[in-house]
């Protein structure tokens, strides 16, 4: 076995230079974990035309699989939620559903923790592992408990973690629900992508403690919030940059699928749009959109001869937007209970006329009764959980 440790301090030195890694405990830690180890059985590493490359570490050179293990970029481990790399020999096709992440987005999570010693953190997600044992390397084995939703990626992590020495607590179970057993915490981290911060993570976070999560549920348009937690209960923050993960597999959305034609067959109006539909492409558009419509999907299609579509629907309500383009305009027709563009619109003209302000502005208030975003008095979002 090749040893990591000149491919540990370079990812290390990469991650200071470029402002992501400023704690010398993290940055200790990054040295001292191997990411290799938190690898195995191996990886899929993206191809032409929507393949997948499986890369094991048993059939590549040990200097070469240290050496990929440790640049700088998200590695898929797991495909349509169970392949992994040591059961293909050729590249395949496949859905991403547990990765390890980009050392970059890791280490800047984890410096957003504002981390202590002595502090007790529940994480979200355990993944690989990797994350797990950067922080329990600094904070102790029993200070930090992880939830996997996936018994296999919790079993390889689990194995990967007493590897390099770590016996935390380790549970499978829906990370939805927190894990009470060891709360309070004072800080909690999310490494998937969930609709709304569930209150089960407010409940058992300490008062001053913070909570760190991904919300959205597109692959695109989400913010990373951070909230600190009140003494009566509530939390309180903002969205402090964009974040994209994957989504808690509780809340993964099904895509739309079907006679897309028979889902908009009957509108109730047609107009054209007052702003171009193309914003919903953007990030920050699509951060507010869904807030403006919770639980509605964006559906890229086309014709048979190849012109493309595109819609708004929430199948939930049955209810959709469809737009047309021509001439440089936006034609849109929509159906059901709700007037999806209406509510969309409204946001982002509101949006425009604040001066297009960026993800970083939203702030959020987390009650057990509702769910409040705000940008200014014109720009605010109140969902009732009631």
């Amino acid at each position: 076995m090749t040893d990591s440790a000149a491919e540990r301090r370079r990812l290390a030195a990469l991650l200071e230079r470029n402002g992501v890694l400023k704690s010398p405990w993290l940055r200790a830690s990054v040295e001292a974990i191997p990411r290799d180890t938190f690898l195995h059985p191996g990886v899929f590493l993206p191809e032409a035309g929507g393949k997948w490359r499986p890369v094991t570490a048993v059939g590549t050179e040990p200097a070469e699989w240290a050496m990929l293990a440790h640049t700088d970029q998200t590695l898929t481990t797991q495909l349509d939620g169970h392949l992994t790399a040591d059961q293909v020999s050729e590249p395949v096709t496949g859905v991403p559903t547990s990765s390890s992440t980009t050392p970059t987005t890791v280490v800047d999570m984890i410096e957003k923790l504002d981390i202590e010693d002595g502090h007790k953190v529940l994480e979200i997600g355990t993944g690989t592992g990797y994350s797990t044992a950067l922080m329990c390397r600094y904070l102790g084995e029993d200070n930090v408990a992880t939830v996997e939703v996936d018994p296999e990626v919790a079993q390889r992590a689990d194995a990967a973690l007493e590897a390099v020495g770590i016996s935390t607590w380790a549970v499978t179970g829906d990370g939805l629900l927190g894990y009470p057993r060891n709360a309070p915490y004072d800080r909690v981290i999310a490494t998937c992508a969930v609709r709304r911060i569930p209150y089960a993570w407010v409940r058992q976070t300490k008062p001053g403690g913070i909570i760190l999560s991904t919300v959205g549920s597109w692959p695109y348009g989400t913010g990373l919030a951070k909230l600190a937690v009140d003494d009566e209960g509530n939390a309180h923050g903002s969205i402090v940059g964009q974040s994209s993960f994957m989504q808690a597999r509780a809340q993964a959305v099904v895509p739309v699928s079907g006679d897309l034609s028979a889902r908009t067959a009957y509108a109730d109006s047609e107009r054209e749009a007052k702003v171009p539909v193309s914003l919903l492409d953007e990030w920050m558009p699509a951060f507010l959109t869904q807030l403006a419509v919770p639980g509605a999907h964006l559906v890229h299609a086309a014709t048979s001869e190849g012109q493309p579509l595109l819609y708004l629907f929430d199948p939930d309500r049955e209810s959709f937007a469809e737009f047309i383009a021509s001439d440089g305009t936006w034609t849109v027709r929509q159906g059901g209970p709700v007037h999806l563009w209406d509510r969309v619109e409204e946001t982002l003209m509101a949006w425009r006329d604040a001066g297009r302000p960026d993800i970083d502005t939203v702030q959020l208030t987390i009650t057990p009764e509702s769910h409040s975003y705000w940008i200014d008095p014109d720009l605010h979002w109140e969902h009732r959980l009631d």
